[in-house]
């Protein structure tokens, strides 16, 4: 036995210590350090051997080993002008070594044991019992929940012979035989009943070392299904709903590498088995994230996520969850719909939306949205005008919902079957507004104007101050001359239209400089209402979001389900001087500036669409168009354009440079046909 001397007792000393305690070849007589609480100290005086501070105290002509651990060249010096004859140094740098290898060693084995340690987890988690064999057909392994239904504890049974314990086990016949027999019945001797499947055991050179079992008690669902109506019709049936699914579904480890994939799946990616299992989760999708690994990433679970996989880029819907075991990560599983009919059937039907909405007016007071009080004095003017067929008046700024008014009058009076038409008065030239309005060559019929089309309809003339003076007083002479055809008699035959006119200018001066015909005004001005800017009723502003991220939902393809606090209160405090057509705007582009994935609209979001459309006067309005629909696509294409240029068509990149998932750039793409 050598007697060992060890100067130093932090990290180096500790660990050679703990290896000298378990060696009976070496005897520690004493262990030494200036820092009497060092941790080697402690473990000495619990195992009753010598401590100190002073190395040469304890250098004795009886030791035999001195290990140097202290990192002081200085000690290493004093140690060896006084280290006697027969007594052997171990400098610092050889100590290191050897600490650092019993170190990794310690590792080593740690790393072993927690693989085991998981290995033990999983084969004791699942609840089928599993029992396997040796070569003489001996019990080698077998699970908890094969000992519960054998009611035998795993000391009971490992050792014996599998038909000692399970008289009726076929497992010796696929051990001579090398082949798998799976899902048969088998009778315990406790009277459970168990749907078991065999497995050969091979060696690499397909030698057969043994075989195992894998059985689920069916006990109870088998007297079930036999009371209804017999195990063979319930099994038949089952198997055929599981082929006959669509979902796919598909399982990775922690690590994130294919497990387990079902038919559906392979069929849907086009992918083998061979080339998903073994395999990052990454392998079946073309561009994008993988939902696999966000949720081993934050173990919380991802629903509804639009994606394209496969070799046909096909649409699905992803639902994937976390599979935690005794409170760890062990994988996640993912349920994949293929959504692609169903997509192209959506995007029929929102075409046809779109026709219908431009056919004939779809709006009601339904559609206005708001409790204020100064709102809901709109809506009751509104709604008195729309029982009468006098001309209405709608003023307020842009932006603040005047055409869709103009659109719940029509559609609340009796009019509504008839035509709705819409003239904004500032984008036709003004040499060509007359012939719109009222046509040309009326004894040949060769132009048919607005106002007849509109017979027994409606005609909204937006921004009625961008008519030129003659065109103005005509329009005086036809709305009056059409009253007097109704008040005197209706043997005249004169093109009844119900008119509302609409401006966000001031018509009272437009009069008094001599731009807009008193008449004109005064046959207008029979019923006037005053729509109100957003920013005198703030209080509306929630729930026309709520109203809007609905639309703007079906509009993008997204899942916006709501705003954060600190967003709604951005909302408030802003002006809006483009009304609620900005706030449409700020709603979209924010939308498009979300994180992948996102539900919730935050406040960056909202700060980054302000400053983008920077709204700071009322010139700063988006110029007019056919409809605020056609003005954002134009505006979305755009953008759309120059980010896939300076990204040289990659979409990945795209997306993430927007702020939008791949599954949103996509569906935009396609919208503008960009694809």
């Amino acid at each position: 036995m050598q007697n060992v001397l060890i100067v130093g007792a932090g990290s180096g000393g500790t660990t050679i210590l703990n290896l000298f305690l378990k060696l009976k070849s070496m005897n520690v007589k004493a262990i030494v350090d200036k820092d009497e609480q060092a941790p080697g100290l402690q473990i000495a005086r619990e195992h009753g051997i010598c401590t100190g501070t002073d190395w040469k105290a304890f250098l004795r002509s009886d030791i035999h080993i001195v290990f140097d651990v202290t990192g002081d060249d200085t000690v290493f010096s004093n140690i060896m002008e006084n280290i006697p004859p027969n007594t052997l140094l171990i400098p610092g740098s050889v100590a290191n070594v050897i600490v650092s290898l019993l170190k990794e060693n310690g590792k080593s084995m740690q790393r072993i044991q927690n693989e085991i340690e998981r290995q033990r987890l999983i084969f004791n988690s699942v609840d089928e019992g599993m029992i396997g064999i040796g070569p003489e057909g001996n019990i080698d392994f077998i699970n908890e929940s094969a000992c519960r239904m054998l009611e035998v504890s795993d000391n009971e049974a490992i050792g014996k012979l599998i038909t000692d314990v399970i008289p009726q086990s076929k497992l010796v016949r696929v051990l001579e035989s090398g082949t798998i027999e799976l899902n048969e019945e088998l009778i315990l001797p406790n009277g459970t009943k168990v749907v078991t499947s065999r497995y050969p055991l091979a060696s690499k050179d397909n030698t057969i070392i043994g075989a195992f079992a894998v059985f689920k008690d069916v006990t109870e669902v088998t007297k079930l299904a036999e009371e209804i109506t017999g195990l063979k019709q319930v099994k038949t049936m089952l198997e055929a709903i599981i082929q006959s699914s669509d979902d796919a579904i598909s399982v990775v480890d922690e690590n994130g590498i294919g497990v387990l994939v079902n038919r559906a799946y392979t069929r849907m990616t086009g992918l083998t088995q061979d080339e998903i299992i073994g395999k990052p989760a990454t392998v079946d999708i073309n561009e994008g994230e993988s939902i696999h690994m966000k949720v081993l990433e934050t173990k919380q679970p991802v629903r509804g996520v639009n994606m394209k996989i496969g070799e046909d880029n096909r649409d699905v819907i992803v639902n994937v969850a976390p599979i935690i075991v005794n409170n760890q990560l062990k994988g996640s599983v993912g349920v994949i719909h293929d959504i692609t009919e169903i997509r192209k059937l959506m995007k029929e039907l929102d075409w046809a939306k779109e026709i219908i909405r431009q056919l004939e007016a779809t709006y009601t007071f339904a559609d206005i949205h708001g409790n204020s009080a100064d709102i809901h004095l709109s809506i009751e003017q509104a709604k008195l005008a729309a029982k009468s067929d006098i001309a209405v008046l709608l003023r307020g700024e842009a932006g603040t919902g005047k055409e869709l008014f103009a659109n719940a009058i029509h559609s609340a009076s009796e009019r509504k079957s008839g035509k709705f038409i819409r003239v904004n008065c500032g984008a036709i030239d003004s040499s060509l507004m007359e012939k719109e309005l009222f046509g040309e060559g009326e004894v040949t019929g060769d132009r048919i104007g607005l106002l007849k089309e509109a017979i027994n309809g409606t005609l909204f003339l937006d921004e009625v101050t961008a008519l030129t003076k003659p065109v103005q007083i005509r329009l005086f002479d036809y709305i009056n001359g059409g009253r007097n055809a109704q008040l005197e008699s209706q043997r005249h035959d004169h093109a009844h239209v119900r008119i509302i006119a609409a401006t966000s200018k001031n018509l009272e001066r437009a009069i008094h400089e001599g731009s807009f015909n008193e008449e004109l005004y005064y046959a207008l001005n029979r019923l006037s209402i005053h729509i109100p800017p957003l920013r005198s009723r703030k209080s509306d502003i929630m729930e026309i979001v709520n109203h809007l991220l609905v639309k703007l939902n079906q509009e993008f393809g997204m899942n916006v389900e709501a705003l954060s606090a600190a967003a709604k209160e951005r909302l408030r405090q802003h002006d809006w001087p483009g009304n609620v057509r900005e706030l449409e705007n700020v709603l979209s582009r924010a939308m498009i500036y979300m994180k992948p994935n996102s539900v919730i609209i935050d406040e960056e979001d909202i700060k980054r669409s302000l400053q983008t459309i920077g709204t700071n006067s009322e010139d700063n309005v988006l110029p007019e168009k056919s409809s605020l629909t056609s003005i954002m696509d134009d505006y979305e294409k755009s953008i759309l354009e120059k980010a896939l240029e300076e990204h040289d068509g990659n979409k990945s990149l795209t997306a993430n440079r927007l702020g939008i998932s791949l599954r949103s750039l996509y569906y935009k793409m396609e919208k503008h046909k960009l694809i």
